[in-house]
Formats: structure tokens, sequence, C-alpha cells
């Protein structure tokens, strides 16, 4: 008789099943997520085994004190239906007892993420273009990489539009190879900041984080102008920000996706206002 049973995810495991199986599943990881998602809590990523063959995987990821975030929720397609990924599912449940969770998920699991106790807080959509030289008129002395500040004054803004304090996973997200990351500053004060990273198609922007929408625009343009000509390139935008949605119209992005950001217990107390770029559907 075949027996299945859950444990969690080495950090070769998290490349080479969760990462993998996202990737064909068309949610088009960054290259390199893999360590800082495994650096922001090692113990987060389970894998089903089926007589010692991964079947199933989910994250479950604690942020301190009393976060957690869902993602990476897959099963094999051929083992769908079978009550597996329910039982992944509530280990990962279990993991995070006792923490307002989040996650986002696609829109037409809502129902199924209710009964577990999830409720709406709002929909973020993957806008998608194609590089065509879009450059800042002039360049501004107030654009600074991410790598000249100090981690801390990073973390102490991107608390304003993140439930907790996240400063080992910004660590590790910052630094990722190829990837390009930026803050505006004006008087020693950081007033937004945002990152690019190379994925398994294109460029993804996230996060996105400024005080004003014209802030914003300056670093999505930075961001971007970089690109050769035609890279395609993504935003996961908050539908509940219309000043992020008209920021991705007004590039002429388009919309691809959808998914739902649901919490267990109230939303957030977070600056969506200030949120033109989502960090990542896997991790928040």
């Amino acid at each position: 008789m075949a027996t299945y049973h859950i444990r969690r995810m080495t950090l070769p495991e998290v490349q080479r099943i969760a990462v993998e199986w996202a990737a064909a599943e068309g949610w088009n990881p960054g290259l390199e997520d893999a360590t800082g998602f495994y650096e922001t809590d090692p113990e987060g990523f389970l894998v089903g085994l089926l007589d010692e063959e991964p079947i199933a995987c989910i994250s479950a990821v604690r942020y301190p004190p009393d976060f957690g975030f869902i993602g990476f929720y897959i099963v094999r397609p051929e083992y769908r239906g079978q009550g597996y990924g329910f039982q992944i599912w509530q280990a990962a449940m279990r993991q995070l007892k006792n923490r307002n969770i989040g996650l986002d998920g696609v829109v037409a699991q809502q129902a199924n993420y209710r009964r577990s106790g999830f409720q709406l807080a709002y929909n973020n959509i993957r806008y998608e273009d194609k590089a065509s030289g879009h450059r800042l008129q002039e360049p501004s002395d107030h654009l600074i990489p991410c790598d000249r500040l100090p981690i801390e004054s990073i973390a102490a803004y991107d608390r304003r539009f993140f439930p907790t304090a996240r400063p080992a996973f910004l660590a590790a997200w910052l630094r990722q190879p190829d990837s390009r990351a930026l803050a505006w500053v004006d008087q020693g004060q950081i007033n937004g900041f945002g990152m690019i990273r190379p994925c398994r198609s294109g460029f993804k922007i996230g996060p996105l984080f400024a005080d004003t929408a014209d802030l914003a625009k300056q670093l999505f343009v930075a961001l971007i102008q970089e690109l050769p000509a035609e890279t395609p390139f993504y935003l996961d935008v908050p539908a509940a920000n219309p000043e992020a949605v008209a920021l991705a119209e007004r590039y002429g992005l388009k919309p691809v996706f959808e998914t739902a950001r649901m919490y267990t217990q109230d939303a957030p107390a977070i600056a969506v206002s200030g949120i033109f770029g989502v960090t990542t559907f896997e991790l928040g």
C-alpha cells in the first residue's frame, strides 16, 4: 500500500520542486527567488511524498511575531482530487496556527479558501508589457542603489506596506544577481523604493513602494529603462490602489491575470495607497 507523508524541504528541494513546479504552472518565478524565500524561514517549505516521490508542495512562511503567508500550493496534476493537497494544506495551516495568515490565491479558488477561514481584502492584477525605450527625462540625484543604504532604513520604510518587519527577507531579496534595486532618497529620508529581477520569462518589478504616484513613476521608469528593447516585464498591482492601476495603464501595460489577497484575520493596517507593485505573490 502506498504511503504518503509530509516533511520540510531543503533549499535544493525548494529550487528543484517548488520553483520548478511553479514555473510549469506558468507562474514565472524569479531565477534566484528560492534562496531569498528559504532564508526568510528555512522551516517554512513543505513537500508531500507518496512512496518517497514528491507529489505536492506548499510554503507556510512565518514572519515574527505573528504573521504568516502561504504560497507554492501545488499538487502534481495526476494526483489532484485524491486528498493529498488537502493534507499538505492542513499541515501548512497548523504550522501557522494562531497567526494572521495571508495568501495570494487564484480568484476562482476563493470559495475554498473561505472554508479555511480566509476573507478577501482586495485583488491584485498582474500587468505585462515589453520594454520600449522609456527613459527618465533627466537623471536624478535622488535615485540611490539600495545596496548603498542601510538595510534597517529600507526595512523601516518597507514596514509601512507589509504587515510586519522583514529585514531578513529584504536583505536576501535585494541582493539577487542581475537585479536592480533603487530607492528615492530626499534629505536622508527614503520616500520610495523598487526592484526588478530576472525571471523565467523577462523581468518582474517587485516591490514598488512610494509616497506618491509621481515618485512611483520615477522609480518605475528608472527600473525598466535599462531593459533591452522587447524584453517582457511584469508588474503586480493592487486593484485597491487606483493610482497604481493608472500607472500601469498609462505606460500601456496589459492585465494578464488576477489573484485574491486574503487573510484569516482582519486585513493588516498597511498603506495600500503606496503599493504600486507587490513584492511577490509567494511570500507577500
